[in-house]
């Protein structure tokens, strides 16, 4: 079978391909489990060496109430996003923290992911919402996501291009490994 066809096998499997207004895309709840299983080992490994956890930005004071699974969930859910932006979204994020040395934990991983599903909205989908509708979502000031966004693009140097192949390489690895893969 070709890439192309897997691709689009994978795509369907995960919900990224096909409407459906009823269900929720397969992609949330596998992206959600990846990062709560790197959330995990991350968190194992910093409470093991005692070594303190670098404070950005990123960082909340207190670990949010809603599951890494729900704030996805409520994301796509008012952001009306495409469900590829999920997996671009995820793409951002582990370029973020290859490129800043961060470790991705549950104090981080809120901001993290309206910052990089916001901004793989605006460079992927023909029409999406405004900082202030995204900040509202995220539970969020306006300007604190402002913040958020000016620091994650500069932290990326603005290279949010995805190709195609790279694309398909992400989505056949959530699909393949269910999770398998861990991010930093």
């Amino acid at each position: 079978m070709g890439t192309v066809a897997l691709d689009a096998m994978v795509f369907t499997a995960l919900g990224i391909l096909g409407k459906s207004a009823t269900r929720t895309p397969r992609v949330l709840s596998v992206v959600s489990s990846v990062f709560e299983r790197s959330i995990r080992k991350n968190e194992k490994l910093i409470r093991r060496s005692k070594m303190k956890d670098v404070i950005t930005m990123f960082h909340a004071s207190e670990v949010p109430a809603l599951s890494i699974r729900r704030y996805i969930e409520r994301i796509f859910k008012y952001s009306s996003c495409s469900p590829s932006c999920f997996v671009v979204a995820y793409i951002y994020i582990e370029r973020f923290l290859q490129r800043t040395g961060i470790c991705l934990t549950s104090l981080n991983i809120h901001r993290l992911l309206i910052t990089s599903i916001m901004v793989a909205a605006k460079f992927m989908d023909d029409e999406c919402y405004s900082n202030a509708h995204y900040a509202k979502i995220g539970g969020v000031s306006l300007s604190e996501l402002n913040k958020l966004e000016i620091e994650f693009l500069l932290s990326l140097d603005f290279k949010l291009h995805v190709t195609i192949n790279m694309f398909g390489k992400y989505c056949r690895q959530l699909e393949d490994g269910v999770g398998e893969n861990q991010i930093s």
